[in-house]
């Protein structure tokens, strides 16, 4: 299938509910840090874009939210996917990102060349949504912080060795920071800004 075939298929097949069902998981993901979830939904995505990240990209982008998208899925019907589904524009430019999408085994070389937000208004901030090699299975994380009793341990393949400095240079900026969220085929897990990791 041509990319610009891919780029209008797809979409939820019930646009209202499944978009609904998916943001009450991503907001429930974030209230309890490191909840790996599975999305039943199909979102008929193209290549190379996960299941997951598909959904949460139908759920949350809209036109008033810029897109960031990595090397290969820039080269891919994902931008225009998007774009036709959601009316989210696609930007070059990191730091005008609300939304950015990441491929597997690729980490941006500072968060902070995205939007970090402001004191007043730390919402405006980009949620990264990276995908890596799977969840629940891999080497072990240990989280902690707001959402978190105690703490909890969480299995992640195939998440680049650069994250956790890139992470903990993230977190002493709150109120300000990015969110994170984790995707692999139909299961992602969320890591607000004030969430600790420790390998």
């Amino acid at each position: 299938m041509s990319a610009n075939i891919q780029a209008f298929t797809g979409g939820f097949s019930d646009p209202v509910f499944q978009s609904q069902s998916v943001f009450r998981m991503l907001m429930d993901g974030m209230a309890r840090p490191g909840s790996i979830r599975a999305i039943e939904h199909d979102a008929g995505q193209p290549d190379p874009l996960g299941a997951a990240a598909g959904a949460i990209a139908l759920t949350l982008c809209d036109h008033d939210t810029p897109v960031w998208l990595s090397a290969s899925f820039a080269k891919s019907a994902i931008g225009e996917w998007i774009g036709f589904h959601s009316g989210a524009p696609i930007t070059r430019e990191k730091a005008e990102a609300r939304f950015a999408f990441v491929e597997p085994g690729v980490t941006p070389s500072s968060f902070g060349l995205f939007s970090l937000g402001t004191q007043e208004y730390p919402d405006r901030s980009t949620t990264l949504v990276i995908e890596v090699a799977g969840l629940g299975e891999g080497q072990s994380f240990t989280l902690s912080g707001p959402g978190i009793l105690q703490s909890k341990t969480v299995e992640i393949a195939g998440l680049p060795e650069a994250f956790l400095r890139l992470w903990a240079d993230n977190r002493p900026l709150f109120p300000r920071g990015v969110d994170v969220i984790l995707t692999a085929g139909r299961s992602f897990l969320c890591l607000p800004r004030t969430t600790k990791i420790v390998a």
